[in-house]
């Protein structure tokens, strides 16, 4: 068993550590259906696995944690789950104020927060202010977010700059485009994780997420730990990111016409 453990170490101390990872929590719903609980039980573990993953990210090295904890269309989930999951977030926030500092994290919100309450908005804003100057892991939380109203939010205000004169259309790039996005001066995600088996964007990250890896996980959010987490690291691992190029040892072969 120890010179398992041993072997293990070792592989993971020679893996090829990703600097930015984002994560879609899905499955608490699902994870608290098949215990006999209430959906809204799930929501509650999910929320504080946050923290598990969050030291686990950490303790790898990782510098950036994005999650998608509440998006533009889960408004329209029943009334009583909306209000669970928002009482649920203000909590975590609240609790990220006092934990901030202690863990050394940096917290941002990204989404359009107009829409939540004026006390969550502050909450958000104190989180944010208080957690500023920490140089450890930056937390992401995306709330009120998705990635098609990101885009179009960042385009009225790329708009008005050029009708304001602040902009020229001819210098609008994709580095500037990026500016005007929620996560301006963050990393793209290196690898997507997605729980609890679906396979597909759901409307998150979609500009970042172009040269990202994905691995998809039958795994249930609540459920998702370290371990987990190093998996999706080691799978990572595997891939050979090219950006759209060659790999090395794939010469351009010359043809005649």
């Amino acid at each position: 068993m120890f010179f398992l453990a041993d072997r293990l170490a070792g592989r993971r101390a020679k893996m090829k550590i990703p600097q930015h990872i984002a994560i879609i929590l899905d499955g608490n719903g699902r994870w608290a259906k098949a215990k006999g609980m209430p959906r809204n039980y799930g929501h509650t573990m999910g929320a504080k696995n946050v923290e598990t993953v969050c030291q686990a990210a950490h303790d790898l090295g990782i510098k950036y944690v994005t999650m998608y904890a509440f998006s533009t269309e889960n408004w329209n989930r029943p009334e009583n789950e909306v209000n669970a999951l928002m009482k649920l977030l203000e909590s975590y926030l609240k609790n990220c104020i006092k934990t901030a500092d202690k863990n050394n994290m940096r917290v941002r919100v990204i989404g359009d927060t107009s829409r939540l309450t004026e006390r969550f908005q502050n909450q958000i804003k104190e989180l944010e202010e208080v957690s500023a100057k920490n140089d450890g892991l930056n937390l992401q939380i995306a709330i009120n977010y998705g990635s098609r109203d990101e885009m179009v939010r960042g385009m009225r205000r790329m708009c008005q700059d050029v009708l304001d004169g602040k902009r020229k259309p001819k210098d609008i790039d994709e580095t500037v485009f990026a500016g005007y996005l929620d996560t301006a001066d963050i990393p793209d995600p290196d690898l997507l994780i997605r729980t609890s088996g679906e396979q597909r964007l759901s409307n998150y990250l979609l500009w970042q997420l172009a040269y990202s890896e994905f691995y998809f996980t039958d795994v249930p959010w609540p459920d998702f730990h370290k371990e987990e987490l190093e998996r999706a690291i080691e799978a990572y691992n595997k891939r050979d990111r090219r950006f759209g190029g060659l790999a090395k040892e794939e010469p351009c072969l010359e043809q005649d016409y």
